[in-house]
């Protein structure tokens, strides 16, 4: 019986072991992600943006189709799409952009129904941006009001998260409310550099100061 048990408890741990350091092998290859992003996104000659978020699109669908039970991988895939979508020039982002956002929204919708507060409720926050930047009517899937329930949402998850505030702030400079705005994108410059990401937690800011001053212009 006592072998039994042992046998038992010793499968339990090394069953708990190889979970632990299945998830740890997730995050590490997300943060891998997040930071080729950032360097795509704030360091890459504009001329060089839409060959290497390509390049980064692969890799992180590769990544969503090694761990389809995880949420992480999905939605910086959805991101990781968005850039490559803003990246694009010329003729080629009439027709190919919209894919990629459409693409991106299914990835965090299916996201959302494995995790969804993973990362901080950057589902919502993702989901809330695409919203509002994205134009409605025949030409695509955007909406104001569902941008609004989303960041806000994101919002009541994480308070304090650099993008949640970021993108509510830009939402309501958006929106052409130039004094709901200034909140946020002054808190997003005040809030601490993101632990592991100084690239992007510098990036962030310093385009959280540019519409800061656009806001606070309109204000009097």
């Amino acid at each position: 019986m006592k072998m039994i048990k042992w046998m038992i408890a010793t499968v339990m741990v090394t069953g708990l072991l190889a979970s632990s350091a299945w998830a740890e092998a997730v995050d590490d290859a997300v943060l891998s992600l997040q930071h080729e992003w950032a360097i795509a996104n704030y360091k890459t000659a504009d001329d060089q943006k839409e060959a290497t978020f390509k390049a980064l699109v692969d890799k992180a669908e590769a990544l969503s189709a090694k761990y389809p039970d995880r949420a992480e991988p999905k939605i910086w895939e959805a991101i990781i799409r968005a850039g490559y979508a803003g990246a694009m020039g010329g003729m080629s982002s009439m027709f190919n952009a919209m894919p990629q956002m459409e693409k991106g929204r299914d990835l965090l919708l299916a996201a959302e129904k494995i995790d969804a507060t993973a990362m901080h409720g950057s589902v919502y926050t993702t989901l809330g941006s695409f919203y509002y930047m994205v134009p409605g009517g025949f030409i695509g899937f955007g909406d104001d009001d569902k941008a609004l329930e989303y960041l806000t949402k994101a919002l009541a998850v994480a308070p304090d998260d650099m993008d949640a505030n970021y993108f509510m702030g830009d939402y309501w400079l958006e929106q052409h409310e130039y004094k709901k705005a200034i909140p946020y994108l002054q808190k997003v410059i005040d809030l601490p550099a993101v632990a592991n990401r100084p690239v992007y937690s510098a990036g962030r800011k310093a385009e959280a100061e540019a519409k800061l001053r656009k806001a606070k212009k309109h204000v009097r």
